[in-house]
């Protein structure tokens, strides 16, 4: 991980299971990350919490929280892991802070009714590409859309068991995400496309919630025949 040690990474979101999860395993493995939330006070104090699980010492060096403009000012890489509903306004609000700098949207558009989770339909093609349209000026990548909250929360989990697939336009950009993805002990980053092949990806979220429930584990997925 040296190429990414001085280097900050937002979380907006970062108050939620996901964007938590990511955090804390990413201050554990030395990466500064700062935590943004609608409300300074309840990012302040997520990252308190984080940083007493991790172990770590707090402050601003090591994992801080701040509303969503302050977080995504200080990153230099931002993590985008709120929910559909409030994705398209958040990133508007967002969008000159976000200008220059690569935007990683691991949102999943899913809808759930009574027969389960299902994906839903947009207009671009998928989130990622709905936020690369919402800001022009940063580099959007898309990744992280099936590690699960539930074992990255769990610090007694040494290795979590999951691939995660990058996809983006932005080669460089691309390999830096997948920088972040190999930080995590077990987890490992890889090219998944470019971003118009989005779609997809985040629709087999769906498909993983539903062997989740029926085998009552924290499936994730493994790209075999790689190197």
């Amino acid at each position: 991980m040296t190429e990414g040690r001085g280097r900050i990474v937002g979380v907006l979101g970062g108050t939620g299971p996901q964007g938590g999860g990511l955090a804390l395993r990413w201050a554990v493995a030395g990466l500064r990350v700062v935590i943004g939330s609608r409300e300074a006070a309840r990012a302040e104090k997520r990252a308190r919490e984080l940083a007493q699980r991790a172990g770590l010492g707090v402050g601003a060096e090591v994992l801080s929280g701040t509303d969503n403009a302050g977080c995504a000012q200080r990153a230099d890489i931002v993590m985008v892991t709120v929910p559909w509903e409030g994705h398209d306004a958040l990133l508007m609000s967002l969008r000159e802070p976000l200008a220059g700098k690569i935007v990683v949207d691991c949102v999943n558009p899913l809808g759930f009714d009574e027969r389960g989770p299902c994906p839903l339909q947009v207009a671009e093609g998928s989130a990622a590409q709905r936020a690369a349209a919402l800001l022009p000026d940063s580099q959007v990548i898309a990744a992280f859309h099936h590690v699960s909250a539930v074992l990255l929360a769990d610090l007694s989990i040494t290795e979590v068991d999951c691939d995660v697939l990058v996809l983006g336009d932005d080669r460089a950009a691309v390999d830096q995400v997948r920088v972040l993805a190999d930080a995590i002990p077990g987890v490992r980053g890889v090219y998944g496309g470019r971003l118009r092949n989005a779609g997809q990806v985040e629709a087999l979220t769906a498909n993983l919630i539903a062997v989740n429930r029926r085998y009552r584990t924290h499936a994730g997925i493994r790209v075999t025949g790689l190197p």
